[in-house]
């Protein structure tokens, strides 16, 4: 994977275009399920490059949210962004946004976790723990199946990116509440540093 960029050169990029602080904890959720995934899936040589893809998933989401995907690019050009990693965050609203179709592992572990992570953070907020720590499979298998709960968070895009990947549902599922625990306590900990 071609990495032009550092950490700090995208994180500054994401907090140009997004001020609201579920913008920003979403960005680095995914960021730390996707380096998860990078070395769980034998891609620890591009964990840097799966990271930051999660971190710049949804730049221009805030400020262009009719352009979602469209305008990222441009935005993500302003830091000299590798074609590679351009064609990898767009790749993420396929069939949704754009038609930029996840291609590599990492576009399609993407794909599938986006919405995912939404699904999980907000059945954590709703146990006593507010957290993923003592999240079962089983409890968001019954948040997952209730459309009323998080209805903004489409299963559909859930369950085509675990088809895409070659996984049950149950496969993902699980896979990404271990991913969301791996970096829960970094990301409150950067937030806290970020927003105060």
């Amino acid at each position: 994977m071609n990495l032009t960029i550092d950490r700090q050169q995208a994180l500054a990029l994401l907090q140009k275009y997004n001020k609201e602080v579920f913008h920003i904890q979403h960005a680095l959720t995914v960021e730390g399920v996707m380096r998860w995934y990078a070395q769980e899936l034998g891609y620890g040589e591009d964990v840097e490059f799966w990271g930051l893809c999660g971190l710049l998933h949804d730049v221009d989401f805030e400020g262009w949210p009719e352009e979602h995907c469209k305008k990222a690019p441009e935005l993500l050009a302003e830091i000299d962004t590798s074609p590679e990693m351009v064609h990898a965050i767009c790749s993420h609203g396929f069939g949704l946004c754009c038609d930029v179709e996840p291609e590599h592992q990492m576009e399609k572990v993407l794909f599938a976790v986006d919405e995912l992570t939404g699904l999980i953070g907000a059945a954590a907020r709703m146990r006593p723990s507010k957290s993923v720590m003592d999240m079962e499979l089983s409890s968001l298998k019954k948040k997952f199946k209730d459309k009323k709960f998080a209805a903004g968070c489409s299963r559909d895009v859930i369950k085509n990116g675990a088809e895409r990947l070659g996984w049950t549902l149950d496969e993902v599922l699980d896979k990404t509440i271990l991913a969301m625990r791996s970096c829960e306590a970094s990301v409150l900990e950067e937030m806290t540093s970020l927003c105060g």
